[in-house]
């Protein structure tokens, strides 16, 4: 199984990135609302990565790690833990490479995202979120198999990829004042971090999570990794229980600060987006919009830079978020 680099990533490594993913993954769009600027107060840039590859920044990060395996990893195959767009990401990398892709996701992924992933030829092994330790399933596969792990977040190939969807924004509207991005384990904020670091180093870097799964802001807080019970949220791809041993040090050394929203304003920022913007944004997707258009993080009078980091939500669920009506976690 092959081990990460012991060397954290840094700017030149997303640069690298950057040129590995040129022609595979999608340079995305920089959408502007004159609506999204009157409710901030600010000139808002919203890096569009619900029209990635798909549907996600995932993808960024997964090509980046995949098309460096050597040989004899690609014959053996790759193993990923996702509920659902970082297995994406890695199935279809892995399936462009023609490498065999396994994907260990929670029980009660949200099938769209089940789909899409076997679509793209990979193996689904389920887990419960709740009662099982997703890495040491993984771990216990990737030993039996033989195969090659790659993490959602904590890898410095990954982080590097994620840092991408930055690069690009700074390289299209130039420098910012504030740039927020969502935060489950770390690997999009570090890696966007890194890309504000060197390209707009006067920019401060916020980082969002939902209410029910504080641990960045904790762990950011207490200047330690805090672990928490798996979070009940709407925000799938932000319920994770901990940040990474690469992506913390990033984030502690980088990020000015985290900030939490509740489901409700996930909810309110996807009609907004769906309304106004004509776009669909999944729940996770909506975290770091979500804290300027509720007034968590005010930019008045600033140049603000926003991830949109997936468009993936079941359409069912979808609608009746918007409609107003309660959906069971």
């Amino acid at each position: 199984m092959k081990q990460p680099s012991l060397i954290p990533p840094t700017y030149d490594d997303i640069a690298a990135a950057a040129r590995r993913l040129d022609g595979a993954a999608h340079r995305t769009p920089v959408l502007t609302s004159r609506q999204a600027d009157a409710i901030a107060g600010a000139h808002l840039f919203f890096k569009a990565e619900n029209f990635q590859r798909i549907g996600a920044f995932k993808f960024r990060g997964a090509f980046n790690a995949i098309a460096q395996l050597d040989a004899s990893q690609r014959r053996a195959g790759v193993l990923a833990y996702s509920s659902g767009n970082h297995a994406q990401a890695i199935a279809l990398a892995a399936s462009l490479e023609g490498i065999p892709a396994t994907i260990v996701m929670p029980e009660d992924a949200p099938t769209s995202k089940m789909e899409a992933t076997r679509g793209y030829c990979a193996e689904i092994v389920t887990y419960d979120r709740y009662r099982e330790d997703r890495m040491a399933v993984a771990d216990k596969l990737a030993h039996e198999r033989g195969l090659t792990l790659i993490p959602p977040y904590d890898h410095p190939d990954v982080i590097a990829g994620q840092g991408t969807a930055a690069k690009e924004l700074f390289e299209e509207i130039g420098e910012l004042d504030t740039l927020l991005v969502c935060l489950g384990g770390g690997g999009l904020t570090a890696g966007c971090a890194l890309a504000a670091q060197a390209l707009s180093p006067h920019c401060r870097v916020i980082a969002v999570e939902p209410e029910a799964g504080n641990d960045g802001q904790r762990s950011l807080s207490e200047g330690r990794i805090v672990h928490i019970e798996a979070p009940r949220t709407l925000a799938d791809g932000a319920a994770t229980t901990h940040l990474g041993d690469y992506t913390f040090p990033i984030i502690q050394r980088l990020v000015s600060e985290i900030v939490t929203v509740s489901d409700q304003a996930l909810v309110e920022t996807m009609r907004f987006f769906a309304s106004r913007m004509k776009i669909t944004v999944e729940p996770t997707g909506c975290l770091a919009a979500a804290a300027v258009l509720q007034g968590v993080v005010p930019v008045k009078g600033q140049r603000v830079g926003i991830l949109i980091s997936g468009g993936n939500v079941d359409m069912p669920r979808f609608a009746a978020l918007l409609a107003g009506n309660s959906v069971e976690l």
